[in-house]
């Protein structure tokens, strides 16, 4: 008897195959179209977060993993709504020393970040109170310190104390900026002169120092506010923990440069979790501001 060629063959379906639920098997227009940015992976325990509730919670995950703030978000969360009024918004560097290939990287980072340079200043409202605000923000060269940072919050510091206000910095930097040399390291002394004729008008000068707080910024203007305020698990110091154990051979200790390290030696006067960033500011403000003081700035 010959063979039915045509007959349907046997092939062994392996057991991952046939335990695969029905609805995988499907085409690929079957599959679930989850819009980009709808969740968020933590980078501190590996969950997946939904991506409103993230930013409704301050974006800070269960695990005490803190996400990255923009420095428009980072206003949004500190200022009273609708009263932020930005100064200098168009202040950028002008590449003092031709450093090679700089201009282009400026111009890639202004169009990715949507902002002028690594700091934000302006004047804004707390609770009802006036306050000149600065706020740094990372995803710019790291938040590196430039000529027009110094520049920005020189004269941040002196519209603050011709007009008697106080002034709130939050501090998120690498250090100086390599591409301006001097020219970057000579901020920390403009600012720091700044910051000295703000503290002998009798005016008030809160610092809050976020992950990362290095460099020529902590050697400066962010360790020299009235009140030291820091989020939890911050780097705060001027060389790295690395550079530091390179250095003098030996093992640092655990948690060293973190702000909780910082807290138990003195450096820094009280942690603060961003959602309560809002109402400590706003009070210590109000405590320093004098009773015929207490208006509302239009």
């Amino acid at each position: 008897m010959s063979r039915n060629l045509f007959k349907a063959k046997q092939y062994a379906t392996s057991k991952v195959y046939r335990s695969r639920p029905q609805e995988l098997k499907g085409s690929e227009e079957e599959k679930p179209n989850v819009p980009q940015g709808i969740m968020t992976k933590c980078s501190g325990c590996g969950n997946v977060i939904y991506t409103k509730l993230l930013m409704k919670n301050y974006k800070m995950c269960e695990c005490g993993f803190y996400f990255k703030v923009s420095a428009n978000e980072r206003l949004a969360m500190i200022l009273d709504e609708n009263t932020f009024v930005e100064i200098d918004p168009q202040l950028t560097t002008r590449d003092p020393l031709n450093f090679p290939g700089y201009g282009d990287k400026l111009i890639k980072t202004q169009t990715q970040t949507g902002l002028v340079d690594g700091l934000v200043t302006g004047k804004g409202l707390i609770f009802g109170l006036p306050t000149y605000i600065g706020v740094m923000d990372a995803s710019f060269f790291m938040g590196s310190m430039g000529t027009a940072i110094g520049e920005k919050l020189a004269r941040m510091f002196e519209k603050a104390t011709e007009e008697h206000l106080p002034v709130i910095v939050y501090t998120a930097s690498g250090g100086a900026r390599m591409q301006e040399g001097i020219f970057s390291l000579m901020q920390m002394v403009k600012v720091s002169a700044a910051v000295a004729k703000h503290s002998e008008a009798g005016l008030l000068y809160i610092t809050v120092l976020t992950n990362p707080t290095t460099g020529g910024v902590t050697a400066s203007f962010a360790m020299l506010g009235d009140i030291i305020l820091a989020e939890p698990g911050a780097l705060i110091g001027f060389a790295g923990p690395r550079v530091i154990e390179q250095t003098i051979g030996q093992k640092l200790p655990e948690g060293f440069q973190r702000s909780e390290f910082l807290l138990e030696h003195g450096f820094v006067d009280k942690i603060v979790t961003r959602d309560k960033q809002k109402d400590t500011i706003g009070l210590l403000i109000k405590l320093h501001y004098k009773e015929e003081e207490r208006i509302v700035w239009t």
